[in-house]
């Protein structure tokens, strides 16, 4: 039910929590006042002895409440939001810098479909858990004894005992579920991140698939996943909708239970009126809170199992540090009976040798899939070599370091990726202190220059 790993990553966040907590316990002292006053003034008009002193007061009394209940009401929602926006910063920056660390060859752990999925719609995810669910599973505690010591203390120890022993059944309704909805919201993360990955990869991937006329044989394969996860989101519906059945019935009919005790004991006439008033109103708020948690308890297990995902990528080894580092004159390129796998389905490279001198030009051409970007992806280090060596300049290829491999080498793709922002931010990446000469004398060796000088764009 309390996830405490999600805690001490974001240990900021905690004053934000007690400050909704704290609000909520206001928020329940503001009510219990002004039921208080009601109560004693419908005593009072039930026996005749009102007066127009008692009235004001209580109506001053309520149009204090109502703004106060408002304001606590409000900042209490306040908090929330803060403790959730502190938490989805801090899990993005980790996710972020765990990437950072990982390097090129983040691929080989995790797809960059499953990563988007965990670092947006994940951390989206732990919002309602630290801005709802954590302060609500506190609260939910609180505020029952407290109504346990105000109904004991009105005249009725025994409608409180009672009320307060019912107020359980809804988080043992609630761990009752648990185990099977922690499985069954693993499997629904598992499902959507493979149904995102799919069609990612389709996506990106749309000229092949029409070159080969495979789209037809993806659209069905993309059905049959879409399926699936409808399959398991109904699952999940069906499991919390059967959850909050229960749990109101336990809540309501707990509700019912003390409303039907404080007007016995007010015919048996061991308590007054207005002490039967205020149990009657105040009944509900026994088990409300509670019944608020198992709501939230859904939207929190949807987080924890997102958190469950987000955790296994922290946890991931990271590379050793490399130290080894190639000078501008990188020198000669040396494969040495280097095979390579995606997958253990189907080899790529077979025991490729080849050697590259030093200040020379040379093209590899092949077949469509035979393992030309491979062997360029293998050079930048993205991907790690199965079996045999590469060396650049006599040194291992897994001992020089990615900084200087991305400072000697460059890797140009099929695939152009322009990143948000003008064309000149863009080409400041490449070369942060460059000047306006130096921009446009590149664009110039790229044939762009003209169509960025033209009244259709005029611009850099």
């Amino acid at each position: 039910m309390f996830d405490k790993r999600l805690m001490q990553v974001c240990p900021e966040s905690k004053k934000y929590i007690i400050g909704n907590i704290v609000l909520q316990f206001l928020e329940l002292v503001c009510n219990t006042v002004m039921i208080t006053a009601i109560a004693a003034t419908i005593e009072k008009l039930y026996r005749n002895t009102a007066d127009i002193r008692q009235l004001s007061v209580t109506a001053i009394v309520i149009a204090a409440t109502i703004p106060a209940r408002f304001f606590t009401s409000k900042y209490a929602v306040r908090m929330s939001y803060l403790a959730s926006k502190t938490v989805k910063q801090r899990m993005r920056e980790m996710i972020y810098s765990k990437l950072l660390k990982l390097g090129n060859k983040y691929r080989e752990r995790v797809s960059t479909a499953e990563l988007v999925q965990e670092s947006v719609e994940g951390v989206d995810q732990l919002e309602s858990y630290f801005g709802q669910y954590v302060p609500q599973f506190f609260y939910a505690f609180l505020a029952p004894v407290t109504l346990f010591f105000l109904f004991g203390f009105g005249g009725s120890w025994l409608a409180a005992a009672v009320l307060l022993i019912c107020v359980p059944l809804i988080p043992g309704a609630i761990m009752m579920v648990q185990k099977f909805a922690k499985k069954l919201l693993s499997k629904y993360w598992g499902q959507y991140t493979q149904l995102g990955s799919t069609f990612l990869e389709n996506l990106q991937g749309m000229t092949t698939l029409k070159i080969y006329q495979a789209d037809e044989f993806k659209n069905r394969q993309m059905n049959e996943e879409s399926e699936h996860f409808r399959f398991i989101t109904m699952k999940v519906l069906t499991m919390q909708l059967n959850s909050i059945i229960i749990m109101d019935f336990f809540a309501y009919g707990g509700a019912a239970v003390g409303i039907f005790m404080a007007t016995r004991a007010f015919v048996n006439g061991s308590i007054g009126l207005a002490n039967c008033i205020f149990m009657i109103l105040l009944s509900a708020d026994f088990f409300l809170p509670m019944r608020r948690l198992g709501s939230y308890f859904h939207v929190a297990m949807n987080g924890m199992a997102a958190s469950d995902k987000i955790f296994k990528f922290l946890h991931l080894e990271e590379p050793a540090e490399k130290a080894e580092r190639i000078s501008g004159d990188i020198g000669e390129i040396i494969l040495d009976k280097v095979h390579f796998s995606y997958d253990t389905e189907r080899e790529i490279l077979h025991g490729i040798s080849m050697k590259i001198p030093q200040n020379s030009f040379i093209g590899i051409v092949g077949t469509s899939g035979c393992g030309k970007s491979t062997i360029a992806s293998l050079l930048m280090g993205k991907n790690t070599l199965n079996i045999g060596t590469l060396t650049i300049g006599g040194k291992n290829i897994n001992e020089i370091s990615e900084d200087s491999l991305m400072r000697n080498l460059t890797y140009i793709s099929h695939n152009s990726t322009f990143f948000k922002g003008t064309v000149r931010e863009n080409l400041l990446l490449g070369n942060p202190d460059a000047d306006d000469e130096e921009l446009w004398n590149v664009l110039d060796s790229c044939n762009l220059s003209e169509f960025l000088k033209s009244d259709s764009c005029n611009q850099l």
